[in-house]
């Protein structure tokens, strides 16, 4: 373990930033009550145009709740773990509740016969059929520190909502779970009809404009990512490449590499101290790992970093036989090394690749930088996204005091609330962002 201690960052000072008050002179309650008004938008807003917490009946753990990516009418592990994420942070007990009573009763794959038993399925449709079999391992972590984070707040419960006995299981899993094998197609629960991706994509009634800009060039909907359509056997093991010390991107163990925003090395700290005793030296020596890892796979000019990459930090090919771009998942990276140095102080190189990043992206315009490039500075769409702006304005936190900094925090300030189709991505990365930069994203310890 090369950084031993607490580090000099929030977690060991108590002391959380409040970018927007510092760089800005925005009043602390302006920021709060910002933030408040994203939360009741985003959880208890117009159905149609703002909402993406959804009520939908009780069953005998009480009420059942769903995050959903609107504009393609489902429920991921991801935004259903960043919606806990929230509500934890926020003290919403009552949503946090309901959305992890959703998740276990939806998405946790139970038929032993499918090879991610255990595991959450990552993607569901809104009424709780199958949109996939297999698991995406930045939703189990969020799971995991977000239970953590509810134990520390209100205490343990009983059966499913005693939180830390949860976090323990999906932390093992995620280290330890023996390897299974099995070919598609599966299911989710015993008794369940087995799943199999149609041919085309789903249609969403949500995906109006959209799906009306794809027709006008005379093209179809991208299909959404499917896993197990292909009817070869699957191994699926941890998710943690132990060898490396590493996340994985999926949990086939086949698959020979990771990605960089999947890499939380300021939750790794804290799962060095809370979670399951015989594997705190493994978390430890894997948030250094992340660190390193974020050095490796990040381009020195731009601060790019791609979707996917080699456990040795080199970049895969995507199915074009190009280099794997910075894409939708790499909007996350910087935002993570820059958590990690807010909460713990702990690697100065987070810095210079805050800085990269962006110097870049304004160079690139602040106001109207791509979504995608290539890791050398190539844009690859038109499109401008108020979650990139969000994620990158959180670069800011390790990358302070400088003018740079500053101008991002303002950018995301001056950025209006994602709403419509496409607010969830944008959406929850926009909150969880401010939640960031204004210290109200914390490592909540115990009580």
């Amino acid at each position: 373990m090369r950084h031993p201690g607490d580090g000099k960052g929030a977690y060991a000072t108590g002391q959380y930033r409040n970018l927007f008050t510092e760089l800005l002179g925005v009043p602390q309650e302006a920021v709060k009550a910002r933030i408040d008004a994203a939360w009741r938008t985003y959880f208890h807003g117009d159905g149609q145009e703002q909402k993406l917490y959804f009520e939908t009946g009780a069953n005998e753990n009480g009420t059942l709740a769903y995050i959903t990516d609107w504009a393609n009418n489902d429920a991921r592990s991801e935004g259903m773990s960043y919606g806990m994420m929230i509500a934890v942070q926020l003290g919403h007990k009552r949503e946090f509740d309901a959305l992890w009573n959703w998740s276990k009763t939806h998405m946790q794959v139970t038929d032993p016969d499918n090879p991610s038993f255990g595991y959450f399925a990552w993607s569901m449709g809104t009424d709780g059929s199958a949109r996939s079999t297999g698991a995406a391992p930045d939703g189990e972590e969020f799971f995991a520190m977000a239970l953590y984070f509810a134990a520390n707040r209100w205490g343990n419960g009983t059966g499913i909502y005693d939180y830390k006995a949860e976090a323990d299981r999906i932390l093992t899993a995620m280290r330890h779970r023996e390897v299974r094998t099995g070919t598609p197609p599966f299911r989710i629960h015993p008794g369940d009809a087995p799943f199999v991706p149609p041919a085309t994509p789903w249609p969403s009634i949500n995906n109006r404009a959209e799906a009306a800009r794809l027709a006008a060039l005379g093209q179809t909907p991208p299909a959404a990512q499917r896993r197990n359509a292909t009817l070869r056997p699957q191994s699926v093991g941890p998710m943690m490449e132990e060898s490396h010390a590493m996340i994985r991107f999926v949990a086939d163990v086949g698959y020979p590499g990771s990605d960089a925003s999947y890499h939380l090395p300021a939750f790794y700290e804290l799962w060095a101290r809370w979670g399951p005793e015989a594997d705190r030296a493994f978390w430890a020596k894997a948030a250094d790992v992340s660190r390193d890892y974020f050095v490796r796979v990040t381009h020195p000019r731009t601060g790019l970093a791609p979707d996917h990459s080699y456990f040795d930090g080199t970049t895969m090919p995507a199915s074009t036989g190009e280099p794997y771009p910075f894409g939708y998942d790499s909007w996350r990276t910087a935002s993570n090394w820059a958590v990690d140095w807010s909460w713990w102080g702990k690697d100065r190189r987070q810095k210079g690749l805050s800085t990269a990043i962006q110097t870049f992206l304004n160079s690139e315009g602040i106001d109207r930088f791509a979504d995608r490039y290539t890791l050398d500075g190539k844009p690859l769409s038109q499109r401008h996204s108020p979650g990139m702006v969000a994620a990158t304005a959180v670069a800011g936190l390790a990358g302070t005091p400088d003018p740079l900094a500053r101008a991002f925090v303002k950018e995301l300030w001056d950025t209006p609330l994602p709403e419509g189709e496409q607010r969830y991505f944008d959406g929850m990365l926009y909150l969880m962002s401010m939640m960031h930069l204004a210290g109200e994203f914390r490592a909540i310890g115990p009580r």
